[in-house]
């Protein structure tokens, strides 16, 4: 290989390597120039829409629980805490001096404990701070059912359907 083609060879290898790194830095530009204005304005109002709370819509079908359930107002807790769980560890040692709703109190921390009626057409409607929550429900007719259902709340809706099939108890009035 002569020196003149080397030479040209370096030169040409050079270039890739320059145009390479333009390119690069386009691209960069490119990606760059589409970002949102104000950063901390989108940062803080995604983080604003995360912490909102979501519409909760509790249902229960009267109709598709099997038995006669009464008109009257069904009430619905949602509690940020497994209550059996944590009933369960509170018995489960002494705890002199210490009450239940306190140790209860304590592990919920900051949240607190949310309440509903379904209506006559057996619907609810909460505004529930995002995370995990438990929904307890009870009817009675013939029978008693009972809910503990386990929810994951986020976004601005959510709907949960108390049935027969998705029921903690179902027990038989004697």
């Amino acid at each position: 290989m002569s020196q003149t083609e080397s030479h040209a060879r370096n030169f040409a290898a050079i270039i890739l390597r320059v145009a390479l790194v333009a390119a690069l830095a386009a691209s960069v530009w490119f990606v760059y120039r589409r970002l949102p204005q104000d950063e901390r304005t989108l940062a803080g109002a995604a983080a604003e829409e995360a912490s909102a709370p979501t519409v909760l819509h509790i249902r229960l079908r009267r109709a598709e629980v099997g038995f006669p359930v009464s008109a009257e107002k069904i009430p619905v807790q949602l509690y940020p805490i497994n209550m059996t769980a944590a009933r369960n560890e509170f018995d489960s040692e002494r705890r002199p001096g210490q009450r239940f709703e306190e140790f209860a109190t304590r592990l919920m921390g900051e949240r607190q404990p949310l309440s509903a009626e379904l209506d006559a057409r057996g619907e609810a409607v909460v505004a529930v701070p995002p995370g995990k929550w438990w929904v307890h429900a009870s009817v009675e007719g013939e029978r008693e059912l009972t809910w503990r259902l386990p929810v994951n709340v986020s976004g601005r809706e959510k709907t949960i359907e108390l049935t027969p099939e998705n029921a903690y108890t179902r027990a038989k009035k004697f």
